[in-house]
């Protein structure tokens, strides 16, 4: 390919043959079920009767076309990186002061999560805001996710997206840019900052991933150990997934590509255990949008392929939470810790990691789906963060 094919930028469309969407109930229909659990909670993991209404929900109800226009209402676009096919939102601020800023999500989020950001973010007169606070928006699928490309070698682990997204901003025209993600796009706006700070105006995290630092004697505080023994319990309890998409990408993505009602569960389980809800997901991501974000990966077929973000990168990450590694990221740097988020590292864990960490903001609602769960704290946080850096 030349460069300057390779440069080029190509407007996107979502659609889903109708094909494909009669495959999708017809698999439903079929799916042959266990044994209901031997347990009256989640502690086993997806009740069967909880998973079975959904999926016929999902076969019966749920209306992809109209997710299908909702995404198709923001402009769309792909552009070809390092050999790869890097799938885009890009929603431009009609006030010409307006800041770039490309947010990033992680596994099991898409770019769906922003969605409802992009209005306030870049036209914040009309929702609550100044026009100090525009943003320019752009939401990149990760590699593997979504409708960006599935590498078929190995390598591309965080540092290698930040530089891809780095390349992205440049061919965009931005020579000056803030980064925020949360989950995997903390580790990648961190790496932003770290690889190009000539053009990274600042980082805003949600939340950074930072731990205790090893040499120091002094004992943690209440709130450190509380924020510990969660970590502690999230581990002990919750990160099966993280292992087999860390050891075994391939394996499960057989049954996550083949299998909607294994995809489900395998995703739903996630959204369960880590939103800020009191027994009822649906209180805070209803039926529909849990659909939205597990149709994407099923009708694009990248259970597989976003798992072995984990196999490249979660050793590093984890080195990083626990504060093992305290690789330096001298960026300006904000932080959105929320309640029901694990993990929550203290303020002292975190400047050692970011020394120029500029915002703080602890929030009691909420967990790991900010942009979801809470977005008009988010927008609050991202407009409060960079006011000053403009």
């Amino acid at each position: 390919m030349d460069r300057a094919a390779e440069a080029a930028i190509t407007p996107f469309r979502a659609h889903v043959p109708d094909d494909a969407l009669g495959d999708l109930r017809d698999r439903l229909r079929r799916t042959r079920w266990p044994e209901a659990e031997p347990v009256s909670d989640w502690s086993q993991g997806i009740p069967r009767g909880y998973l079975q209404d959904l999926c016929r929900y999902w076969a019966e109800d749920y209306d992809w076309r109209a997710t299908e226009a909702r995404l198709n209402a923001v402009p769309q676009f792909r552009t070809r990186i390092d050999g790869l096919d890097v799938h885009y939102l890009h929603r431009r601020s009609p006030h010409p002061s307006a800041l770039p800023v490309v947010l990033t999500h992680g596994w099991p989020g898409s770019v769906l999560e922003f969605l409802d950001l992009l209005d306030p973010l870049t036209d914040p007169t009309a929702h609550g805001g100044a026009e100090e606070d525009a943003f320019d928006v752009v939401v990149p699928s990760l590699p593997g996710y979504g409708f960006s490309g599935r590498p078929t070698t190995t390598g591309w682990g965080v540092d290698r997206i930040a530089g891809a997204w780095a390349r992205l901003m440049e061919r965009l025209g931005y020579r000056r840019y803030g980064a925020a993600g949360s989950d995997w796009g903390t580790s990648v706006s961190s790496a932003l900052g770290r690889l190009d700070p000539d053009h990274v105006a600042g980082i805003h995290l949600v939340p950074p991933l930072a731990g205790p630092d090893p040499d120091d004697p002094s004992p943690p505080t209440a709130a450190e150990r509380t924020a510990l023994g969660d970590l502690e319990r999230r581990a002990r309890q919750e990160s099966a997934y993280s292992e087999v998409h860390r050891t075994k990408p391939q394996t499960i993505g057989y049954a996550l590509v083949d299998s909607p009602a294994a995809l489900c569960a395998w995703i739903v389980e996630k959204m369960w255990s880590w939103t800020d809800h009191n027994g009822d997901l649906h209180s805070v991501l209803t039926r529909d949008r849990v659909l939205d974000d597990v149709s994407l990966y099923w009708f694009t077929q990248t259970g597989a392929s976003s798992a072995r973000l984990y196999a490249e990168s979660i050793d590093l990450v984890s080195r990083w939470i626990s504060g093992a590694d305290a690789e330096q990221v001298t960026v300006p740097t904000g932080a959105s810790i929320f309640g029901a988020e694990v993990p929550r590292p203290s303020r002292r864990w975190v400047e050692r990691r970011y020394p120029d960490l500029r915002y703080w903001a602890e929030h009691a609602r909420g967990g790991h789906f900010a942009a979801w769960e809470a977005p008009d704290a988010l927008v609050e946080d991202l407009r409060r963060f960079f006011r000053p850096l403009r």
